[in-house]
């Protein structure tokens, strides 16, 4: 049993020493910004304020954790990787010059005292946002349209980041965003979802008809629009297609009774006769020579 509380002892001294160890080399590392932003092509900076004693000359590693897990950015006083030739070591960190979409990313910059174990480093994570300007959106306008019908407009971007919101205009004047319900508008007929870019028409009229186009923007760069597409509408025509039924009626009726007044006239009969006439002719001289040889020869 008295073994016991030495045990104790020495454990507790143990953490004591080691304590004491970590807190002699006096590392610690602090960043200015844990959330850095950057639009693609130009620069970012990553900060990273090591403090530690003078007679210590830091190690300093930079990683990056990805989807295959964490790589080494800057290692053995070296960048590696996609930021070899892109990159520079400041006194406050990186800078990353003409950063992409790849950069983006959780960064960690970490501080120990060479030959020390892991333990005896700190470290500062730094997350990268790289901001993609909006691209040419894709439009899907309808050339033509019957009234009364449902039209659905739509637009899409796939590159911008943050994800891009959408503008319609008509006759170059833009469409105000609206849900389509209980608007105070009576001339509004449709449903425009600026997330989505799509622009609705329950039922579409001749007055929808005009000259569209879209836009994208996502606070990045300049708006982007697709090519101006026209849409008509007409309105249903009745009486064409009433006029239509019409005449392909009476050509039926009017084939129904050419075939009926050739029956009465007998010439399918006449036809079907003189056919069956053809193939019951009577044996000519030539079929009679053969036969008579043919038995001869027997």
């Amino acid at each position: 049993m008295a073994s016991r509380p030495c045990l104790l002892l020495l454990l507790g001294a143990l953490g004591a020493l080691s304590y004491h160890n970590r807190m002699a080399y006096g590392i610690s590392v602090r960043t200015d910004n844990n959330h850095v932003q950057a639009e693609e092509f130009k620069e970012a900076i990553l900060s990273c304020r090591p403090s530690v004693p003078k007679t210590i000359t830091p190690r300093i590693e930079w990683k990056k954790r990805g989807p295959g897990g964490v790589s080494f950015v800057y290692y053995n006083s070296a960048f590696t990787g996609d930021l070899k030739g892109r990159a520079e070591m400041l006194n406050i960190g990186i800078r990353i010059r003409n950063v992409t979409r790849k950069d983006s990313g959780e960064y960690r910059c970490e501080v120990s005292a060479p030959g020390k174990q892991a333990q005896d480093l700190a470290e500062a994570t730094i997350t990268l946002t790289v901001l993609v300007a909006s691209a040419t959106p894709t439009c899907e306008v309808p050339s033509s349209a019957m009234s009364g019908t449902v039209v659905e407009l739509r637009c899409k971007e796939n590159e911008g980041s943050p994800a891009s919101e959408y503008k319609w205009f008509k006759n170059g004047v833009a469409l105000v965003e609206t849900s389509g319900t209980g608007s105070a508008k009576a001339n509004i007929t449709y449903v425009l979802n600026k997330k989505s870019g799509t622009l609705l028409f329950n039922t579409v009229s001749k007055t929808d008809t005009g000259e569209y186009y879209c836009e994208a923007f996502n606070g990045v760069g300049l708006p982007q629009k697709c090519s101006v597409k026209r849409m008509q509408v007409d309105d249903l025509n009745v009486s064409g297609i009433i006029a239509a039924v019409v005449i392909v009626a009476l050509i039926m009726a009017l084939c129904g009774l050419g075939v009926f007044h050739a029956q009465r006239k007998g010439y399918f009969s006449k036809e079907s006769s003189s056919g069956k006439k053809s193939s019951d002719h009577p044996p000519t001289a030539s079929e009679k020579d053969f036969k008579h040889t043919k038995s001869f020869v027997i």
